[in-house]
């Protein structure tokens, strides 16, 4: 059967370096068919749907398509709206009276419950349309995938961040804490250890959300490295946790929750300025330094993952394809396959839709303060043949001459 009508993209949640990809491909695509009436982008995720804030990108030219697709960040803008029945009751109104038989919608996992209780009332209705999740962030903790679209170029960032982080430190050494965003994954965080090319490079240590986090044991780690290097390069998450599963900087923080239920983490440099306090403190080491990336991860331009391009950009056009070609919803999933390479796959909304995928217990070693090489042959591909590596001096040592 074939569905005539308008097609809707929107963009929901975090921006990320390659979420335009994913959109630019999804509307090229969408154009080659002549069912498709026109193609709207929806101005702030679902805020724009339910107020019919659209924009014809129909009539947009595929040179300025293909100028946004490599410009970082949501040229859609994006929302934090958590809809809940009601709130997707007036997404389907709207749908039905622009006789929308297309949605695609580019986010998370919560992006994914929308785009599941939308289509839900869709059937319930017997009104024939077509719903896609396509996949985004640089959380990259979506299930059934073996990486999320935005999460390479992010990771690509935090892992040339401490490559100088690093080199600083060895320069003038110190201890030095970089807190990265993840609020219950580690992937963003483990990425830094690309950053360990030489034996005595740091990070030395790495705490991610997937382990409890003892302030104790965190002072014996740090010890134990600054005495053997003279120096501690670390990477923390954001939403590392005590043995009752609170965020550690929960109750430093105070102020309200988000849609999501969720405390602000980022944006903050209190994590590190608590780690690197206690630190002074307890082992008496007085140069000690925090960064905290914050949303610089998220879009920094210039620093994007090749294969990341090329693969938001295919889940896009294969949203279009499943659901205007083959007529069938759900969520696209990346699946590696070879080294390297990838196959687009569609799974139900329901095994995306508000769940999380974590680490898997091979990325992590058995101390819970670094990653194994398990973790570095998994991200290693997804960085791009060009990711860029330091060097060190190797000529040896003039002999000296006064003897001092």
């Amino acid at each position: 059967m074939v569905l005539e009508g308008k097609v809707v993209v929107a963009q929901g949640g975090g921006p990320t370096a390659v979420i335009n990809q994913s959109l630019v491909g999804a509307v090229l695509e969408s154009r080659k068919f002549p069912q498709v009436t026109k193609v709207y982008g929806a101005i702030n995720g679902v805020e724009g749907i339910i107020n019919e804030n659209f924009i014809d990108l129909t009539q947009e030219t595929t040179h300025n398509l293909e100028a946004v697709a490599t410009t970082p960040s949501s040229a859609l803008f994006s929302t934090r709206d958590k809809p809940d029945e009601a709130y997707c009751k007036e997404i389907f109104k709207v749908f039905k009276a622009h006789n929308v038989r297309y949605f695609f919608y580019i986010g998370g996992n919560d992006s994914a419950d929308t785009v599941r209780i939308v289509n839900k009332q869709a059937e319930a209705s017997d009104y024939e349309f077509r719903a896609i999740h396509i996949p985004k962030t640089i959380d990259n903790d979506l299930m059934m995938n073996d990486h999320t679209p935005g999460y390479p170029s992010a990771a690509r960032f935090v892992a040339q961040a401490f490559i100088g982080l690093n080199l600083d430190n060895r320069a003038l050494p110190g201890v030095h804490i970089g807190v990265v965003m993840g609020r219950n994954a580690g992937f963003l965080t483990a990425a830094s250890s690309i950053a360990q090319k030489y034996p005595d490079d740091g990070p030395h240590l790495i705490y991610l959300p997937e382990r409890v986090f003892c302030f104790d044991k965190f002072l014996t780690d740090v010890k134990k490295v600054y005495d053997k290097y003279g120096r501690c390069m670390i990477a923390v998450s954001e939403g590392i946790k005590d043995k009752n599963g609170s965020p550690i900087i929960a109750e430093y923080l105070k102020g309200e929750v988000d849609a999501h239920g969720n405390r602000q983490l980022s944006g903050t440099g209190l994590l590190g300025d608590i780690l690197a306090g206690e630190i002074k403190t307890k082992l008496g080491i007085q140069r000690v330094r925090s960064d905290t990336l914050g949303y610089m991860q998220r879009s920094f331009f210039g620093c994007v993952s090749s294969v990341d391009q090329h693969e938001a950009r295919e889940v896009g056009e294969k949203a279009a394809q499943f659901a205007i070609w083959h007529n069938i919803d759900g969520s696209i999933t990346i699946n590696r396959t070879g080294n390297y390479s990838v196959e687009y796959k569609m799974t139900a909304l329901e095994n995306i839709a508000a769940n999380t995928r974590l680490m898997p217990d091979e990325f992590i070693n058995k101390e819970g303060n670094n990653v194994t090489d398990a973790f570095k042959h998994y991200l290693q591909p997804l960085l791009g043949c060009d990711m860029p590596q330091a060097s060190m001096l190797r000529a040896p040592r003039a002999e000296k001459i006064l003897k001092r």
